[in-house]
């Protein structure tokens, strides 16, 4: 198993999991596509967050899909959309045949993902993930560092904002199994809790970091965008959206499912 890794420290981290890492920039990618090993599966999970995402994912696929063409092996490619992609769904219940609406910075994702399904090269899959976190932070690591700091968590848009979520390794997990089960073409979402206010995630975090009665800070999108970046108005998208397609047709078996188990030790084999 190998991994991009475009630091000493990313390769470190990659090192210690027991993958081999490969140096290189998703922004270069000619000066490390053609040294890939032959390859039978590739997750490609990466994304730039600039405001050139598109075009800079658009370059990786002209590198890198010709290299996978040329494998003695016709290779499984899973490309990762996002929910962010399905835009705010309110109260319905977004699935994988949802309409997409996505913000303005995400409108080239759709164009590359649909690149990949129809690339003639490899067996395609894509898996849109809803929030990633984890005990270590993912989305939720702007709340962890705020508690330990002693500081306001700031929440963008308003706490009745509602995230579908999914633990970093139930979303691994799935990865797994998109490339040892899924049919060529399959598309899944990767959420194991459909949707869940931001006002019930706070106290949980708060719970994990030892903290008591958090002060929450409202930030409006407009000002997350001119701090961050155009895409991260995605924090205030109200959404809710289903995995029962992966449950169903996959066997996945999220640990963490629910706000009482959103930390939860996973007990997997």
């Amino acid at each position: 198993m190998i991994g991009l890794a475009r630091s000493e420290t990313s390769a470190d981290r990659l090192t210690a999991a027991g993958a081999t890492p490969l140096l290189g920039d998703l922004r270069a990618p000619a000066e490390w596509v053609a040294k890939l090993p032959t390859l039978d599966g590739v997750i490609h999970a990466a994304s730039d967050f600039g405001d050139d995402m598109g075009p800079v994912d658009m370059a990786l696929l002209d590198a890198l899909l010709p290299v996978l063409g040329a494998m003695p092996k016709r290779p499984r490619f899973v490309y990762t959309g996002g929910c962010w992609l399905f835009g705010a769904t309110g109260e319905r219940v977004a699935s994988e045949d949802s309409p997409f609406d996505p913000l303005p910075a995400f409108s080239e994702t759709i164009t590359n993902m649909r690149r990949v399904l129809e690339a003639p090269e490899i067996d395609s899959f894509v898996v849109h993930p809803a929030m990633v976190y984890s005990s270590e932070g993912g989305v939720f690591s702007s709340f962890m560092e705020a508690m330990r700091e002693g500081k306001p968590v700031e929440v963008i848009g308003s706490e009745q904002v509602v995230w579908p979520l999914v633990h970093a390794d139930d979303l691994a997990n799935l990865y797994l199994q998109v490339l040892e089960k899924a049919k060529p073409g399959s598309v899944y979402n990767g959420s194991a809790i459909d949707g869940l206010a931001v006002g019930e995630i706070v106290p949980e975090v708060a719970r994990l970091i030892g903290t008591e009665h958090p002060e929450v800070h409202i930030v409006s999108a407009d000002l997350a965008a001119e701090r961050l970046g155009e895409w991260a108005r995605g924090y205030a998208l109200s959404q809710r959206l289903s995995g029962h397609k992966a449950r169903a047709e996959l066997g996945w078996k999220p640990v963490h499912q629910d706000a009482a188990s959103l930390f939860q030790r996973a007990n997997r084999e």
